[in-house]
């Protein structure tokens, strides 16, 4: 209803799990690197727990997603099972066939017989078998037990089947008891996953806007987002319910903008009771009176909106922001599979190396005690060969890894294309060392190797004067550069978000959008107007290091992004 008012596409904030709004948080990837490393984890359990609404269904999903071909998956979503149910579902799950039980029979028996034959073919064939059960908090005690059981189907080397369990915070509390110490003893990895913070809330209202197709400044002020932090606890399902309530409040009373007291409203509207921390909001509602706020919400939108059907067309009444804060910076050109260039001295690197490709690894353990730190606190002055031993054997996993930096999940198949469709271009490029890197500021992959032996891969996520960060998995390792310069040969790719026109090998000036754009960022970083466009180009790479072609490639854009403040992610301890 307020959509085409807010100048969006589709509605922003929908509680349906669509990818295409993926955003994940520091915490997410967390998560997704022990659901990862339960794929290789050589079985036991893997614990994936949050409260209601966290996103553990979105990690989930993300998770499926890159799942490696040889590994076969289970997925229950509704544990409320027997423990016959279950294992029948198990199997059915896999594929396997289960004969039919005798009279008298509970078929537990069969079940468990023709799922340790399935698994034992597996590994004969050099392929794995991982059960992921969702809302494992309802899992009945003896069917907690059952699975359990099915950790002891082994060979003399390892045991058949990883199970991962997700659910809520009660999970935790059940394998916390005396009766499930087993259970407990058998859990190889554990994440809780907790809700955004105050500084996180923010980046993801802004990308759900984005996605949704905003092009004007940020409809909510600054008061606004404090009070949907307060208000929601930084959970981002919460997050969902209140955002949209909130702006379907302002289109009712025709603002550009959702203020404080809109979102303190809608909060009486949404929730039962505001959440804990919501300050003076605290009378409850019985849920007529709420039904009933609601449904002459809903008449007043309604009559607004014919209002406006009969209005001349207009564009809604957004003023421009400064681009550093706006959602219209991440627009981008149409997806189109990309190629290498050789702009901007850009140059292709085979697909040996960092070009991408299948992904057959998974991310490395971190204790949950003691969770990866951020990118400024890696254990100090690691081995390289440490380094070398961690890193990813397929450029693949790296690829993904540095996808979900850029809230972007893409799966098996060639890296580039699959983030095209997310308006995300691949700079595969080599040479140019550490000075390049500190230029673009953004993590990227490194290909890392030892003498002349095979090459891993891992992501450069900080850099200092004196020293880098690297990060493979869940674990990340400090180098310094001398360090660094004995494993890695300078080679170096990334992602970047081009500018609305902008197609491969094409001159910024073939497109007048992006013949704009790029005039319109030059004027902001100071370059004198009233040259031809290629010189005043040719200026800003001057002053930028780059080769003063007058071309507006890939590298010259990404500065371009950068002092436009696109919404990119950028290297810790960097700039």
């Amino acid at each position: 209803m307020y959509v085409p008012f807010f100048g969006l596409d589709r509605e922003p904030f929908s509680i349906a799990p669509d990818p295409r709004f993926l955003f994940m948080s520091e915490r997410h990837r967390e998560a997704l690197a022990h659901l990862l490393y339960g794929v290789g984890g050589g079985g036991g359990f893997v614990l994936l727990t949050g409260e209601i609404g966290a996103g553990k269904t979105t990690v989930c999903r993300c998770f499926l997603e890159q799942i490696p071909p040889h590994c076969a998956v289970a997925y229950i979503f509704n544990p409320r099972l027997t423990v016959a149910e279950l294992l029948q579902t198990v199997c059915d799950e896999f594929g396997i066939a289960v004969p039919p039980r005798s009279p008298g029979e509970t078929g537990v028996k069969a079940a468990v017989d023709a799922l340790n034959a399935f698994l034992l073919r597996a590994h004969a064939e050099g392929r794995s078998a991982v059960l992921v059960i969702d809302e494992a908090q309802s899992l009945a005690p003896e069917v907690l037990e059952q699975l359990r059981l099915l950790t002891n189907l082994e060979t003399a080397e390892r045991k058949l089947l990883q199970i991962i369990l997700i659910g809520q915070p009660e999970l935790r509390e059940m394998l916390a008891r005396p009766d499930m110490e087993q259970l407990a003893q058998r859990v190889i990895a554990r994440y809780h996953l907790g809700p955004l913070s105050r500084e996180e809330t923010e980046p993801y209202i802004r990308h759900r806007l984005a996605v949704a197709g905003a092009q004007a400044r940020m409809p909510f002020e600054p008061a606004a987002l404090a009070s949907i932090h307060r208000l929601t606890g930084g959970v981002p399902r919460r997050i969902n319910l209140l955002a949209d309530r909130a702006l379907l409040g302002a289109y009712a009373q025709q603002r550009a903008q959702v203020d404080k007291r809109t979102v303190e409203q809608a909060a009486r509207e949404v929730f039962a009771r505001p959440a804990d921390g919501a300050g003076p909001l605290r009378s409850p509602r019985s849920g007529a009176a709420l039904a009933g706020a609601a449904l002459v919400g809903l008449a007043l939108a309604g009559a607004l909106w014919a209002w406006w059907l009969q209005r001349p067309p207009a564009p809604a009444p957004l003023a421009a922001a400064p681009a550093a804060s706006s959602p219209a910076a991440v627009a981008a050109s149409p997806p189109a599979p990309p190629a290498a260039s050789s702009a901007d001295g850009v140059v292709a690197i085979a697909s040996a190396s960092l070009a991408g490709g299948p992904a057959a690894a998974a991310a490395r353990p971190a204790d949950e005690a003691n969770p990866p730190a951020a990118e400024a606190d890696a254990p100090a002055s690691a081995d390289p060969a440490a380094v070398l031993a961690a890193a990813h054997t397929e450029v693949g996993i790296a690829w993904r890894e540095l996808a979900l930096r850029w809230n972007v999940a893409i799966g098996e198949g060639d890296a580039c294309v699959a983030a095209a469709q997310a308006r995300l271009r691949c700079l595969p490029r080599t040479g140019g060392g550490l000075p390049v890197v500190r230029q673009l500021d953004r993590p990227g992959i490194v290909a890392l190797r030892a003498g002349n032996g095979r090459p891993g891969w891992a992501l450069l996520v900080a850099l200092r004067e004196d020293e880098v960060t690297l990060q493979a998995g869940a674990q990340r390792f400090r180098l310094t550069l001398p360090a660094l310069a004995t494993v890695w040969r300078g080679e170096f790719a990334t992602f970047w978000r081009a500018p609305a026109g902008w197609r491969e090998g094409a001159n910024a000036a073939a497109d007048p959008a992006l013949r704009n754009w790029v005039a319109q960022q030059l004027d902001a970083a100071g370059v004198a107007a009233g040259a031809p466009l290629p010189e005043r180009v040719r200026a800003f790479q001057l002053g930028h290091g780059l080769p003063p072609d007058g071309v507006a490639g890939p590298l010259t854009l990404m500065l371009l992004n950068r002092s436009a403040g696109v919404d990119e992610p950028t290297l810790a301890g960097g700039r």
